[in-house]
């Protein structure tokens, strides 16, 4: 996993709903080994981060 993600879990302040954003993106980015999905795969990437910006604010 790439060593530039950032731990979210027990800051104090806790995290901001911009950074958990952030963070979905930048794990969907670093799983599909793409920074920009071609325009038929972009509703799954996109899916994808929203999916994980749920479960991590849940």
């Amino acid at each position: 996993m790439c060593r530039n993600i950032r731990t979210l879990f027990n800051f104090d302040p806790p995290a901001t709903g911009e950074e958990i954003r952030a963070a979905a993106l930048q794990f969907v980015r670093k799983v599909s080994g793409t920074r920009q999905p071609s325009r038929v795969n972009q509703p799954a990437f996109n899916m994808a981060v929203e999916e994980i910006d749920a479960v991590v604010h849940k």
